[in-house]
């Protein structure tokens, strides 16, 4: 197979690289990423002799199909889109840009140049929140309510995909992922964020709203889901995956000061972002029952290997901490 990984620097991108290649080292991969503040070339030691990479934004029309026909690529696997919420509410300009007319131009490259799939990951924040003392979960069928400008512009992603495929036949699929975590996680997102923030004894800011619940997925769960789609998921067709697994804001505190051995004195409560949702939860019962996904990690157990690795990668995460977009401390109510 011939993959071109978009955002393949970021985070889950970088993780699916990884994996991909361990399980399948003799296809062709192209990582394509714009390298913005939360893209690392870090994130591919190991593989970089093993990929091609190509610096570049997937609003470059002329640039994605050029790289499309020249690398020949069969399957696009979308990662590329700024994601920090609280930078959304900074500046959202800058997230319609990428997430919306970014994968449009990307669809139709992959469009002209008749690429065999094309699998975007979106996310749970696109159907918006529920109460905390609901029952209620999200399916695929729930209704689209985004309620940031981050959330916004993935939905807006999500339904530019769907059309691509209804109005011109182009093979698609979907992910809408839980809370994901990990190593190569960019350190303004909350787990990194309190893991290095306790390593060195320094607050761990949690918003006044501190029981909000996410449901958590680790990163290469979702690896494994997105895996089983593209060689078995029905074009056309989103798929859900999400772990089961909720944890509040306070809860994940709690646990990293057990594992880094740091005292509760470091949680620290600071105000609300805008637009805080308050929990997720996904029914992924679609892709359990037709594709036979399970995630592999539990929660616990997933957390302290995630805990460790940043323990054993400070030479990593150190230098990224100045990069941070946005100060969580400086909310005003």
């Amino acid at each position: 197979m011939r993959l071109l990984v978009t955002g393949g620097a970021g985070f889950i991108g970088s993780n699916f690289v990884h994996y991909w290649l361990e399980r399948y080292p003799d296809d062709h991969v192209v990582v394509y990423d714009l390298l913005t503040y939360a893209g690392n070339r870090a994130n591919l030691e190991g593989v970089e002799d093993r990929i091609v990479f190509v610096q570049g934004d997937i609003g470059d029309r002329e640039l994605v199909e050029s790289t499309l026909r020249d690398e020949r690529i069969e399957v696009v696997v979308n990662f590329a889109a700024e994601s920090h919420n609280s930078l959304a509410v900074v500046d959202p300009t800058r997230f319609f840009r990428t997430n919306v007319l970014g994968t449009q131009t990307l669809l139709h490259a992959s469009r002209t140049v008749g690429v065999e799939r094309f699998h975007h990951v979106s996310t749970c924040e696109v159907y918006g929140d529920l109460p905390l003392d609901s029952q209620e979960v999200f399916t695929e069928e729930s209704p689209y309510r985004p309620r940031t400008p981050y959330n916004a512009s993935k939905a807006g992603a999500d339904h530019a995909v769907r059309a691509y495929f209804e109005t011109f036949g182009l093979p698609v699929t979907i992910t809408n992922c839980a809370n994901n975590y990990g190593p190569y996680q960019f350190p303004e997102k909350v787990i990194p964020l309190f893991t290095t923030n306790a390593l060195d004894d320094l607050p761990l800011p949690m918003y006044a709203s501190t029981q909000n619940r996410r449901e958590w997925l680790h990163v290469l769960d979702h690896c494994s889901a997105i895996d089983l789609v593209l060689r078995a998921g029905r074009e056309g067709e989103t798929y859900n995956v999400g772990s089961g697994v909720e944890a509040t804001i306070e809860e994940i505190a709690d646990l990293v000061l057990e594992l880094t051995g740091k005292p509760a004195s470091l949680k620290t409560i600071v105000p609300d972002r805008p637009g805080h949702d308050r929990r997720y939860l996904l029914d992924s019962t679609k892709i359990r029952r037709e594709l036979g996904w399970e995630p592999a990690h539990g929660w616990r157990d997933g957390l302290a290997e995630t805990v460790a690795w940043y323990a054993e990668h400070r030479s990593w995460w150190e230098p990224l901490k100045e990069r941070a977009p946005v100060v969580e401390t400086a909310w005003r109510s």
